[in-house]
């Protein structure tokens, strides 16, 4: 009987220590986000590493005055920045501070309009909310103040300032072919300007290859 407890003692004790062995993070799986590869291929993303991207490759940045016309600005140069906030294991939902937000060389096709001079997104930061469930449904809401975007235009009247505001949050997705994030046709009403300024603007853009910048060779982010 003794022998028989020493040996179910010892037993206990190397299933613990095999068990101890496996780190939370191990046994939960990979994260939402990852880089360098889609689940076990990749590695965990570090909250605190810096996002960014720029424009996919032969895309605009647009602001259109309707969701299927394409009256309005475009731009051919556009780049974000967020900083992960939360990461859990997949299923679930990452979490990222959009930091900076910058758009230029930017064009109008409006009547009037001679040129673009600057669009400012304003009440930075923002949190994006970046979730693995179908269709990988980005979420981008507003943390200081409202989802709001200045414009200033060149008109033949002189400088025109246009505000335009998101009713709340807007919505995009991402995609793992070419680890990009888009928004499609996304509505923002005008808060302040003449009637130079359409009365709704429709914002579509596609940024990818996203990047962690915060890792040696600024590998590419996939979504678990």
């Amino acid at each position: 009987m003794r022998i028989r407890r020493t040996l179910g003692a010892a037993a206990l004790a190397a299933i613990a220590l095999a068990t101890a062995a496996v780190t939370p993070a191990q046994a939960a799986g990979p994260a939402v986000l990852t880089y360098g590869g889609l689940g076990a291929a990749g590695t965990d993303v570090a909250v605190g590493d810096v996002l960014t991207a720029n424009l996919a490759s032969g895309s605009y940045a647009t602001f259109y005055s309707s969701a299927t016309g394409t009256s309005g600005i475009k731009c051919a140069v556009s780049s974000f920045s967020a900083t992960v906030t939360g990461n859990p294991a997949a299923p679930g939902v990452a979490t990222e501070q959009l930091n900076s937000h910058t758009f230029g060389s930017c064009t109008a096709n409006v009547i009037g309009v001679i040129s673009v001079q600057s669009i400012t997104v304003n009440n930075l930061p923002y949190t994006n909310s970046v979730s693995d469930a179908a269709g990988n449904p980005v979420t981008l809401s507003p943390t200081a103040g409202p989802l709001q975007t200045t414009v200033v235009l060149s008109t033949i009247l002189g400088p025109t300032t246009c505000v335009y505001r998101a009713p709340g949050n807007i919505s995009g997705t991402t995609n793992n072919t070419g680890q990009t994030i888009g928004f499609a046709s996304q509505a923002f009403a005008k808060v302040s300007g003449p009637s130079t300024c359409f009365a709704t603007g429709y914002f579509s853009a596609t940024y990818g290859p996203v990047v962690d910048s915060s890792v040696a060779g600024s590998p590419h982010i996939y979504v678990n």
